[in-house]
């Protein structure tokens, strides 16, 4: 790992200057699970990265092809700027936040990677910038809208653009950014670990949403996409656009996958609500106790709630699972 890297603020010895100023170090922690059909593509995008100061974490999940091939010779190739762990084994959530856990990573700022996009070189340039204007000791996230591309590299259009406010009350029904995109700081890191590798949330982008904006920390949502997304067969995810996608999202939700999410996170939650603000203890609390209720309970207390989405239609689709009890 380069002297760098390393760098960590020190405080200076008396009547001598620092001879350079040190960009901020950022950890890319990348998981990976028989990812080599576009592996290389990816490390390419990030060794163009405008801002150098950065070292590569992968967590292998168990890969059978040639992933394992392809990241042991770009280690060797970029003079030790990457590290490898195993995975858990346990879904790419889990292994994200294992990765994040690992002690052995560390740098001032830390950017989730996914093995099959493409990122525009100045993506931790732009993050890394804003990050830098927080307050060491406030949570925060960095993320952004992303261009959508074939499983060729063809561009096929955007994901959705969000104009509403991110805040908790928004992170409780819906998660605005792919971890793709996200770039946060120590502090949030901490959180993360805190919270533990074994949480039962249903992502690990969607916890990062919540905690942050739980603990009243600051969001910044870009709406210039910072990477190229891959749209293939074998995503995990996927872009949430088209009628296709939709058409799997109402599905889902009729058959209670979105009221199951609502529990995994509300467990999460709870574990971790000491460390919100007041107002956003409360929040959770009537978002949990209106679930429980008949239909007016349901609805009134969604609304004390506060709880929205970031479009019409998407508020619509809120609007009738909390009728038919799928919140």
């Amino acid at each position: 790992m380069s002297s760098e890297f390393l760098a960590t603020k020190k405080t200076t010895e008396v009547g001598r200057l620092p001879s350079k100023k040190v960009s901020a170090s950022v950890a890319v922690l990348m998981c990976t699970r028989n990812g080599e059909k576009f592996l290389v593509e990816q490390l390419e995008s990030i060794e163009r990265q405008s801002h150098r100061n950065f070292h590569v974490f992968i967590s292998d999940d168990g890969s059978t092809d040639s992933t394992l091939a392809i990241l042991q010779q770009q280690q060797h190739s970029w003079g030790g700027r990457v590290s490898l762990f195993n995975g858990p084994g346990k879904g790419f959530a889990t292994n994200f936040l294992s990765l994040s856990c690992n002690p052995e990573v560390d740098a001032d700022f830390f950017a989730w990677c996914d093995q099959d996009d493409i990122w525009h070189e100045d993506k931790l340039k732009k993050a890394t910038e804003w990050l830098s204007g927080v307050p060491a000791d406030i949570p925060a996230l960095y993320c952004s809208r992303t261009e959508l591309v074939s499983e060729v590299g063809q561009p096929i259009g955007f994901s959705t653009l969000f104009r509403r406010k991110p805040d908790f009350c928004n992170a409780l029904v819906q998660n605005i950014a792919g971890g793709n995109t996200m770039v946060f700081n120590r502090e949030l890191m901490m959180l993360l670990r805190e919270a533990g590798d074994s949480v039962p949330a249903v992502s690990h982008d969607w916890w990062a949403y919540l905690l942050v904006s739980g603990c009243g920390g600051k969001i910044f949502y870009d709406s210039n996409p910072s990477i190229l997304y891959r749209q293939h067969d074998s995503n995990c995810v996927g872009a949430n656009t088209g009628v296709r996608e939709s058409g799997k999202r109402v599905k889902q939700l009729l058959h209670g996958r979105y009221r199951q999410w609502m529990d995994q996170n509300i467990v999460a939650l709870q574990a971790i609500s000491h460390r919100f603000t007041p107002e956003n203890r409360n929040t959770l609390e009537l978002f949990s106790r209106a679930r429980k209720g008949n239909l007016f309970k349901r609805l009134a207390g969604m609304r004390r709630a506060g709880v929205y989405r970031q479009t019409y239609l998407g508020n619509i689709g809120l609007l009738a699972a909390i009728f038919i009890r799928r919140v």
